[in-house]
């Protein structure tokens, strides 16, 4: 058995993964718990996102964006596996908000909100994920998925849509606040 040498190059190819991994891991993960709702199959896709850059890192690290090629992984995997394990019913809640001060009421309406997102076909997902937990422009989207800006518009607005359709008293405008004696 034959220890392969690692040269000056091999090293800092490792050394820039290790920096990628520990300044985006955090950010992959959010994505990927929301593209999946369950903690555990997040902690998955991440592993298995990150296993597979690793493997390419020279390539993915000579690119213009390195990050945008590993969330590129990460969505063809989330496509992959929604494909071979097709979601099951709904989980049905009761739909009331939660009131300003309430965290356990905000975290059920967290939870509530990642439950809808895993009602939305893959594609509008990902797009609504992409757009406001990456915070990414409808170009980047469009370039990241393969797909046109149109279609990134206007799979957004679809999947706000329906998202606002299981929301509705939270996509209601909030009443006007009392100004009385705020001069």
């Amino acid at each position: 058995m034959r220890v392969r040498e690692s040269g000056p190059a091999e090293a800092e190819s490792a050394y820039d993964f290790h920096d990628f991994v520990v300044a985006r891991s955090a950010v992959l993960f959010r994505g990927a718990l929301v593209l999946t709702g369950n903690r555990d199959a997040a902690e998955d896709l991440v592993q298995e996102t990150l296993e597979r850059a690793c493997r390419k890192w020279r390539t993915i690290a000579a690119k213009d964006a390195p990050e945008a090629y590993v969330r590129r992984i990460m969505v063809n995997l989330v496509n992959d596996r929604w494909r071979r394990f097709r979601r099951t019913a709904p989980h049905q809640d009761s739909g009331e908000p939660a009131a300003p001060g309430d965290q356990y009421g905000q975290v059920d309406t967290r939870d509530q909100l990642v439950r809808a997102l895993q009602g939305l076909p893959i594609r509008m997902r990902t797009v609504v994920v992409l757009r406001y937990f990456h915070d990414l422009p409808d170009d980047e989207i469009a370039a990241d998925l393969k797909i046109s800006p149109s279609t990134v518009r206007s799979q957004l607005a679809r999947g706000i849509d329906k998202l606002r359709g299981q929301f509705p008293a939270l996509s209601s405008p909030s009443p006007p606040q009392p100004t009385e004696g705020i001069r």
